[in-house]
């Protein structure tokens, strides 16, 4: 099972990753499983207009409420693992002859939360027969 490390810059942060998933498929027909390893980070598609990502962000920060978090390891990371339970941590995309079976401006995005970090990913393909 192919493993992908993608290096994040920011704190919060989305990176297109379609191409880096691509790069493991090739000549495949089937499906495609992606998974996000970390608790702090979420996976999903978008269209990728220029501000969009900024767009995404924003709402994602509106989205969680200022409460006095629980969390006994550091009370701050528990929007970032609401967020990315919220988003969710996994795909399953189509795959044809190589290529992620995607709309006209869908792309695959990792959605940092807690970053700057190295993020690892799982790839798995079920082929078709």
């Amino acid at each position: 099972m192919p493993k992908l490390t993608i290096a994040t810059h920011r704190k919060r942060q989305i990176l297109d990753i379609t191409e880096q998933i691509e790069k493991h498929l090739p000549n495949a027909t089937g499906i495609c499983f992606v998974n996000v390893l970390h608790t702090t980070a979420a996976l999903t598609t978008a269209d990728l207009d220029p501000g969009t990502d900024l767009d995404m962000l924003d709402a994602f920060e509106a989205m969680m409420p200022k409460l006095r978090y629980r969390h006994p390891h550091n009370p701050e990371h528990v929007p970032d693992h609401i967020l990315s339970s919220l988003i969710g941590t996994a795909l399953t995309l189509p795959v044809e002859e190589g290529s992620l079976v995607l709309g006209t401006w869908q792309r695959v995005i990792l959605v940092e939360l807690d970053g700057p970090r190295q993020r690892e990913l799982t790839l798995h393909v079920l082929k078709s027969d």
